[in-house]
């Protein structure tokens, strides 16, 4: 898959670059050159020794090493890359990139290249959260920069939080999906994620907690590999991610009618809280109390069941077909249930009752539920619950 490429690797400084080693040994194993460059701080925390050992090729450090400067070094080490990595990119080399500085050999090859750029991002979590590590991680977005990352956990610093950079089987997707070697390249594969919300009137709605950190981890993770995601996303409280078609819809009626609009698909999983009811006849204007004493009277309606009329159509259904089932008792019970009437291929279950905290949370437990059997996964990141569903979908698909 990575047989012949060239990756030029930046290591930042941060207690992460340790894994930047361990990318490079991963890299090599699958046929990859790297081409180590490290930056001041970055040397504080790995070697220039240890890199270009596993690299088996000499590691850059200085831009002004005369010897390779006479010949343009820092131009031709930029374009002989088939792709860049920054692991880890650190808020100061992120902020470096966005404004366009080049001080160093560093941010002077990312400048120069006129290749994909992919950054790793790691830094503590209030940096992470910081407006300005947002706004130049917009603009990076903007200019076509690549991101993997970064997961939720515990940090260094004692604090927890989203900040880590993201785990090395998770950047060497990210890098083959970069480079289109993906497994699922040439796939199309739509996700519904986050709630959906049914008005009652203009300031109030029935909705689910449901924060689209799972559907939009998934989505990241199935893009990693190389698929075509279509993101079909109700208003979650977490951003969707990059590289990915999103549509973005409101209501159970709306979802409905994107996801049809967005097959046909080779898989289809859908990871969205829909709300089971509606309000018929949702009032125009702010509903009052009247001082009377008595509730005003809401009539219901069933939502269109999404995931059950993909998984009976009859043309254009997809290959595989994967819903979610967020229980609060007999959980794989209820799981077992929904997969036979809904009739999709899979059913992800897991219990959200609120002594789990998955509901909102930054970890979840499920069990994959399919024809053959079932298989109870540990409890661990939404992300690499993503990353686990992800790869057997390509198992799937590839």
């Amino acid at each position: 898959m990575l047989a012949g490429k060239r990756i030029l690797l930046i290591i930042g400084g941060g207690i992460a670059a340790y894994k930047a080693l361990e990318l490079i040994r991963r890299l090599r194993e699958a046929g990859a050159g790297v081409t180590p460059v490290l930056t001041r701080a970055g040397q504080q925390f790995v070697t220039p020794l240890s890199a270009a050992a596993l690299a088996g090729a000499k590691a850059y450090t200085d831009l002004f090493d005369l010897t390779d400067e006479a010949e343009m070094g820092h131009i031709q080490l930029s374009r002989a890359a088939d792709l860049l990595v920054v692991a880890p990119a650190t808020a100061d080399l992120m902020a470096k990139m966005a404004g366009g500085h080049a001080d160093d050999l560093a941010s002077t090859l990312l400048m120069a290249t006129d290749k994909r750029v992919l950054i790793a991002p790691a830094m503590n979590v209030r940096m992470w959260q910081h407006p300005a590590t947002q706004r130049n991680l917009a603009a990076l977005r903007a200019d076509g920069v690549l991101a993997v990352g970064p997961d939720e956990g515990d940090m260094a610093c004692g604090e927890y939080g989203p900040g880590r950079m993201a785990e090395v089987p998770a950047i060497m997707a990210a890098i083959a999906a970069a480079l289109g070697d993906g497994p699922l390249k040439g796939r199309r594969i739509l996700v519904t994620s986050g709630p959906t919300e049914e008005p009652i009137d203009p300031v109030r709605y029935i909705a689910n907690r449901s924060s689209g950190a799972q559907g939009t981890a998934l989505a990241a993770a199935l893009a990693a590999l190389g698929a075509e995601v279509a993101f079909v996303t109700g208003p979650a409280s977490v951003p969707p991610p990059q590289g990915v078609a999103v549509v973005r819809v409101r209501t159970a009626a709306e979802m409905l009618k994107a996801v049809l609009a967005a097959l046909p698909a080779d898989a289809a999983v859908f990871a969205a809280a829909v709300a089971d009811w509606r309000v018929t006849g949702a009032s125009p204007g702010k509903i009052k109390k009247d001082g009377s004493g008595h509730p005003p009277v809401l009539e219901l309606a069933e939502n269109p069941d999404i995931l059950a009329r993909v998984a009976a159509m009859k043309a254009g259904r997809p290959r595989l077909v994967v819903g979610f089932a967020a229980e609060t008792d007999a959980v794989l019970e209820n799981a077992r249930a929904k997969r036979m009437r809904k009739g999709c291929d899979w059913i992800v279950a897991n219990d959200v009752s609120p002594a789990t905290g998955i509901m909102g949370g930054a970890e979840n437990a499920v069990t994959l539920i399919t024809a053959e059997g079932e298989e109870a996964w540990p409890r661990m990141s939404k992300a690499e619950v993503a990353r686990c569903l992800a790869a057997r979908i390509a198992g799937v698909l590839a």
